[in-house]
């Protein structure tokens, strides 16, 4: 449901599909267009050759998604009692046609060997991360032992991979969504009966807003939720923006009283905006300067968002350096753990900002060396500022052995000319 709004929205599939390939996983991706009540959207399914389906209907997941702006959905779910679960779940649901699966810790070697971009890449390790702690603690059992059936091995892969994937190639600089809606009811698995929403379900929703959606069934799936946590910077109404695109993703038709869908709104605020980060500190007086180099360029691979350095005058009078991280909070973990191995410092102070930011987009352009990246950012006057992304104009500059700033000036003056 996630993919198909995505879509609908007005991702390329070819450039999806090439992503994906970078996997190297066997599947097959199934795109519809259907009704789900009075409303037309796009349907995915993951196909994998030779395995067969309980059902002839699609795994449907509960998935908020935002692009630049906010996602508002309606409830949906999987085949009542009677469906293979194709979510990242220790069991196996009584219809699984397939008795052999991927354990997390192979699912993980998939997605770090995979040619994905880095912050794709973390974000999707990120969300299965996520997902088999949950499961694990619901279950007793150690993460890396958390299992996953053949078929839904591949479909969570490509769908939590898909998810972060689209994102990126959307440019979406920020996720905001409505409170989650939970369903009521149970759903039969080999551990049996279990309750509405699922314990996994429950253990990745702490800390999230949830409100009752009042139809008896399975609107957020571990999955669903694992995405949501990782993705969404907040909950609240559909904040003020400027609406570009609407799109539905579909999933199983469901008679009730709500369509079996989910909706994404992108747009732009057109005006500041804000939302909350990360800050990590930590102060080094013993550290090779040298390296800070390496040190700045592991940050940056592990999705931080801005990293710096300054001289300071620590104890003793000795001379030292306070490194400063920002990043989004999700990340606070990972890049602690990256400071305390690559640096000598034995502790890391955390705080969470707001900050007020303008509104910004990433493309493309072609020039005379090739398609550049260019920031586009919009500022309070309305005006708008072009900034040439550094590492493909250094790129483009050596094949073409000329100046780094005839690189730069064509990139920017090409996105100015098409219009931002």
């Amino acid at each position: 449901m996630f993919l198909g709004a995505l879509l609908d929205l007005g991702l390329s599939r070819k450039e999806l599909d090439a992503e994906l390939a970078g996997l190297g996983v066997d599947y097959k991706l199934k795109v519809s267009k259907v009704s789900r009540g009075a409303i037309a959207a796009k349907y995915v399914d993951v196909l994998m050759p030779g395995a067969k389906r309980a059902s002839k209907k699609a795994p449907a997941k509960k998935k908020k998604a935002a692009s630049s702006a906010h996602t508002d959905q309606h409830p949906h779910t999987h085949d009542d009692h009677t469906h293979v679960h194709p979510q990242v779940h220790p069991h196996a649901h009584p219809h699984a046609q397939h008795s052999h699966g991927k354990s997390y810790k192979q699912v993980r070697a998939i997605v770090e060997k995979a040619k994905l971009a880095a912050a794709v890449r973390e974000r999707a390790l990120a969300i299965f991360e996520g997902l088999a702690v949950a499961e694990g603690k619901v279950h007793g059992v150690a993460a890396d032992d958390v299992h996953f059936h053949e078929v839904g091995a591949i479909d969570a892969i490509i769908d939590v991979t898909g998810a972060a994937i689209g994102l990126h190639l959307l440019g979406v600089e920020r996720v905001t969504s409505s409170p989650v809606a939970l369903g009521h009811g149970s759903v039969q698995t080999e551990h049996g009966l279990l309750p509405l929403p699922a314990p996994a379900t429950m253990e990745l929703l702490r800390g999230m807003p949830t409100v009752p959606a009042h139809v008896p069934w399975e609107t957020v799936t571990p999955t669903g939720a694992a995405i949501l946590r990782n993705i969404v910077d907040e909950f609240s109404p559909l904040p003020a923006m400027t609406i570009d695109k609407i799109g539905h993703g579909a999933g199983n038709d469901r008679a009730g009283v709500m369509p079996n869908i989910l909706r994404a709104v992108l747009g732009s605020t057109g005006q500041t905006s804000s939302d909350r980060i990360s800050c990590l500190e930590c102060n080094l007086d013993d550290f090779n300067p040298e390296h800070f180099d390496y040190l700045m360029e592991r940050l940056f691979d592990e999705g931080a968002l801005d990293v710096s350095l300054q001289n300071i005058q620590m104890k003793k009078n000795r001379p030292g350096f306070l490194v400063r991280v920002l990043a989004r909070p999700d990340q606070r973990v990972r890049l602690s753990q990256v400071l305390m191995s690559e640096s000598t410092t034995l502790g890391v102070r955390t705080t969470d900002w707001e900050r007020v930011v303008l509104p910004r987009t990433s493309r493309k352009v072609a020039t005379d060396y090739g398609r550049i990246s260019v920031k586009v950012t919009e500022t309070p006057d309305g005006r708008l500022d072009y900034s040439a992304e550094y590492d493909d104009c250094k790129r483009a500059a050596r094949k073409h052995k000329i100046a780094l700033r005839d690189v730069v000036r064509a990139a920017e003056r090409a996105a100015e000319k098409s219009g931002g």
